[in-house]
């Protein structure tokens, strides 16, 4: 198993430079998990829990799970900061903003020794791990990305306060954001590339391939520019630009070309399908 301390020194002290000691005391709620990672394109998390330790996830992410841990469904985000009623509603209108279902599902290991439970991904692509503490506490992301995470994790919405970043930046104006000092993981297609920036560089990306980002990141969305490039180049109109400081994911597979090609190839005829020469075979029929 693979185990991720949501309190080494090392996230402790960047952690200390953003935030004053309370804030810091806040954060660290999240439960500690371990986990392990199986496959390569179809891939799937395995969650270690100890007894008492939950997990939040997605509604119909689970793949099996052990004896001994119960499921309880919630309304809301699954942190511990939404208390009572209004806070739960609240947290479960975010979801609703991102597309989301109101419900999140709760797995607790009620048992006395550790228990595993495994998530799947819903189409191929990579599950990517993030240590929220290690990463200042907040990673930004695209919707439908979030699998599942450590209990305590909050998973809200991101404004794009940028009126062309919201209409042309392939993702609108909310996206989704993961907060606290947990594990949390996401899911995404294909291959995914993993950039750190510096201060002030600057990398462009297809607005569909973008999926998180460090808050530190400035994202924004220009025109691609020349009039024969934006018509015939085949890249569409815009670039996203992500600008440094920051860590960026990038996929190499957005799930909107997958469906494209899949819907594309579902419009050709099936008397069409084991032939040589395909569609041109119709010029010659009576």
């Amino acid at each position: 198993m693979q185990a991720k301390g949501r309190n080494s020194g090392g996230s402790i002290a960047v952690l200390k430079k953003d935030r004053d000691f309370k804030e810091l005391t806040e954060l660290a709620q999240s439960h500690e998990i371990e986990y392990r990672i199986y496959g390569d394109d179809m891939q799937c998390v395995e969650i270690e829990l100890d007894p008492g330790e939950s997990v939040i996830a997605e509604a119909g992410g689970l793949m099996m799970m052990e004896d001994g841990i119960e499921m309880e469904t919630i309304f809301g985000d699954g942190s511990s900061s939404s208390k009572g009623l209004v806070g739960k509603l609240f947290g479960a209108g975010k979801r609703l903003l991102t597309g989301e279902s109101l419900f999140m599902t709760v797995f607790t290991n009620a048992g006395q020794g550790k228990r595993h439970l495994t998530f799947a991904a819903p189409y191929p692509g990579k599950i990517v791990p993030f240590d929220l503490a290690a990463l200042g506490g907040k990673v930004i992301c695209q919707k439908d990305a979030f699998l599942c995470a450590a209990k305590g994790v909050s998973v809200g919405v991101e404004f794009q306060r940028r009126l062309g970043t919201g209409f042309f930046g392939g993702e609108g104006f909310i996206m989704q954001k993961l907060e606290g000092d947990g594990l949390s993981f996401i899911h995404a297609g294909g291959t995914i590339v993993e950039k750190e920036l510096g201060p002030g560089e600057l990398l462009r990306v297809d607005t569909g391939c973008l999926v998180a980002m460090t808050p530190t990141v400035d994202y924004d969305i220009r025109f691609v520019g020349g009039f024969k490039t934006a018509l015939f180049g085949g890249e569409g109109l815009f670039f996203a630009t992500l600008k440094g400081p920051g860590k960026v994911w990038i996929q190499s597979l957005p799930f909107s070309r997958l469906a494209s090609r899949v819907f594309a190839a579902a419009n050709y005829g099936k008397k069409d399908e084991g032939s040589i020469l395909g569609g041109l075979g119709n010029l010659f029929e009576d």
